[in-house]
């Protein structure tokens, strides 16, 4: 049985670990909801990640027509959103020059193309079929009904490539907005960051902006430089559809890797369909071109825009693919680069090295 203290004991003195008086278990606390903050933010990168996505390819976006804007700016003393107006109107009237140009003989070589590749799938499939290569019938009735058990995964299919056409759609309208008005998107920014910080986050991001910028010109002008040589070299060794080609392997020269493997394959089955001599100098040109192309036209545009190491590109495009798909190895040199960059800055002005921030007025005027 407990006895009630005796009468004049002291009580004990000073605030009990339940109460938030005491500043250790305060300091503790913010320490407790810094790591759950942290947690929280990665947890919501993660679940919200493709919507992040489309976001930042809407920037990259905005960056190349803000790069077009800019370089208007050189020849032409107009307000800005003149001269984003003239570029918008420059793009549309070039693509549609290029159709209305080549719009017949381009749909042709479509519709050529077309009927060129199920020749050679046949033949593949004929030579595999005399070599006892192709399944009998009883496993061609299990493969029928395996497809038509997949008829769930065809509809998922089609519902991917109508949400890559809307995340499409959305890249171009987040980057039409942005490029007419980013100082209101900058202001925004500037103002969820704390008051003493802003003048270094906004140096960084006139140096992030810059940086896009030149990253995206490089590129570019790899896709160009990539497109034109191919059309020229298969149009000398007589393959055909050699405009048709060469279009499609500029555009899918923005996607690293997969988009030149993609018409690597293409240009080989083109090549072959015409003969065995125009598919030999299609592997020729394709290898010859992918490697200059890699290891020289790249490596001169790289050292004049982005300083970025071969490898981390090729790693950072390996994690990118693997994580987020399509869209994230076509995204994955900008996120990559703007990452280099704030990492830079950071260390700068770790070291005290702080730096007026000149540029960026001229970045408001123009």
């Amino acid at each position: 049985m407990s006895t009630a203290p005796p009468p004049g004991t002291p009580l004990v003195q000073g605030p009990g670990p339940s109460e938030l008086r005491d500043p250790v278990i305060r300091k503790e606390l913010k320490r407790a909801a810094v790591w759950l903050g942290l947690a929280g933010a990665m947890a919501l990168v993660v679940l919200l990640i493709q919507p992040l996505l489309i976001i930042f390819g809407g920037l990259v976006f905005a960056s190349m027509l803000d790069g077009g804007v800019r370089l208007l700016g050189r020849v032409l003393p107009l307000p800005r959103g003149w001269r984003l107006m003239i570029v918008v109107l420059l793009t549309i009237a070039f693509i549609g020059g290029v159709i209305f140009m080549t719009g017949v003989q381009v749909a042709d070589q479509f519709a050529e193309l077309r009927v060129t590749l199920t020749a050679q799938a046949d033949r593949i499939f004929a030579w595999a079929n005399e070599h006892g290569m192709m399944p009998g019938p009883a496993d061609m009735n299990a493969l029928l009904q395996q497809a038509l058990g997949s008829f769930g995964r065809l509809t998922s299919f089609v519902g991917t490539a109508a949400g890559a056409l809307a995340s499409g759609l959305m890249i171009v309208v987040i980057g039409l907005f942005v490029a007419i008005e980013p100082r209101i998107y900058e202001r925004g920014l500037e103002w969820l960051v704390p008051s003493d910080m802003r003048a270094e986050w906004a140096i960084t991001m006139d140096r992030m902006a810059h940086t896009m910028r030149r990253l995206l010109a490089g590129r570019l002008l790899g896709m160009l430089v990539e497109g034109v040589l191919i059309w020229l070299a298969l149009w000398l060794a007589g393959v055909p559809m050699a405009l048709l080609l060469g279009i499609i392997t500029g555009m899918l020269a923005f996607i690293p890797n997969i988009g030149a493997l993609i018409s690597g394959v293409l240009m080989v089955a083109v090549g072959f369909s015409a003969g065995q001599e125009q598919g030999i100098w299609a592997i020729i040109i394709y290898f010859a071109i992918q490697n200059f192309d890699g290891y020289v036209v790249i490596p001169m545009i790289a050292k004049n825009t982005v300083d970025m190491p071969p490898a981390l590109t090729l790693s950072s495009q390996i994690l990118a693919s693997t994580l987020f798909g399509v869209l994230g190895l076509a995204l994955a040199d900008p996120l990559i680069a703007m990452i280099k960059v704030a990492l830079e800055r950071g260390s700068e002005a770790a070291l005290g090295d702080a730096e007026p921030g000149g540029g960026r007025d001229e970045g408001r005027a123009t």
